[in-house]
């Protein structure tokens, strides 16, 4: 049985990125070819089609780099840099990993609040619910430079923020960008905690009444285990949300280090394949995350007496 379960979950997968390694390694030769064709008009060079398409997926900055091209780039920047070396992928995603784990647990704490305040409060749920959807309607590159500015600025300045707080310049960097990502992660917990705070049926609620359960008694023994298997589904969603938050916090700051500084100097640069390493770098990260919060969601659910599928 779970043989075959593997098999039905590793088998699509699969197939699909074949696919679009297929379709990727045909968009290479057919965006390129432009290029190499006026390359060769100048040098009077006549390759045969073999040649003409090798060249196609071999130039140095192509348009469209190739699988392959790809691939090794994030071989040598993972594998064969020093990891305090500035070309190093594992530098740069441990650098914007740190701003989104902070974001993400500042938007944890926010959404969890937010959603216990609409939860238990009607004038909240009416009058702030709004207001949350209505926030992630904002594009959030529209915003992002005017808050990782000001929110630097606050935090660097003279004034009461700044003396309490008292963080040196790298720190205050960190929570500038860790903001944006906040500001991205804490809708999807919020939504997610407020579906699984009113998740008990109303049997359940009416038994804990029945047993005179104080409304704290019936918060804690009643509404948050039953919000639990929302919260973990909502936080995969927030902590892929809050790395897109990291890598746009980083690029109005013109930072020197992170995966949005990779993708902003392979843009000034035209490296392309640079750039194309650096999105494989974050997809990766992102993936690493979601599987560890599904991992922490398992272990969670069989400490709770959850039975495995």
């Amino acid at each position: 049985m779970k043989a075959d379960t593997l098999k039905d979950k590793i088998v699509p997968v699969t197939t699909i990125l074949l696919a679009l390694v297929v379709i990727w390694y045909v968009a290479a030769i057919l965006m390129n070819a432009p290029f190499q064709r006026d390359m060769d008009g100048r040098a009077g060079a006549t390759p045969s089609t073999l040649e003409f398409i090798g060249k196609t997926l071999a130039q140095p900055k192509p348009i469209l780099p190739a699988p392959h091209q790809v691939a090794q780039n994030v071989y040598e920047n993972t594998f064969l840099r020093s990891l305090s070396s500035n070309r190093s992928l594992v530098y740069h995603s441990w650098v914007t990993l740190s701003s989104t784990l902070l974001g993400f647990g500042f938007g944890m704490l926010l959404g969890i609040l937010l959603a216990v305040l609409i939860v238990h409060n009607r004038a909240m749920d009416r009058s702030l619910m709004p207001w949350l959807v209505a926030s992630q309607t904002i594009p959030i590159l529209a915003i992002a430079p005017m808050i990782v500015i000001i929110s630097y600025n606050v935090l660097t300045g003279d004034n009461a923020v700044a003396h309490l707080l008292n963080l040196d310049s790298d720190a205050s960097r960190l929570v500038s960008k860790a903001l944006i990502s906040t500001y991205l992660s804490f809708f999807p917990v919020a939504v997610g905690m407020v579906k699984g705070l009113r998740s008990p049926e109303i049997m359940h609620l009416d038994l804990m009444r029945t047993y005179y359960a104080s409304p704290m008694q019936t918060f804690w023994k009643l509404r948050v285990p039953a919000s639990i298997p929302f919260l973990f589904t909502s936080m995969k969603v927030a902590i892929a949300a809050s790395l897109v938050g990291a890598i746009v916090g980083e690029l109005p700051t013109g930072a020197v280090a992170g995966i949005g500084s990779k993708l902003l100097a392979g843009s000034y640069y035209s490296q392309t394949i640079d750039i194309w390493a650096a999105l494989v770098a974050g997809s990766l990260l992102a993936g690493i995350l979601v599987a560890i919060v599904g991992v922490a969601a398992k272990i969670v659910d069989r400490a709770m007496g959850g039975r495995p599928a």
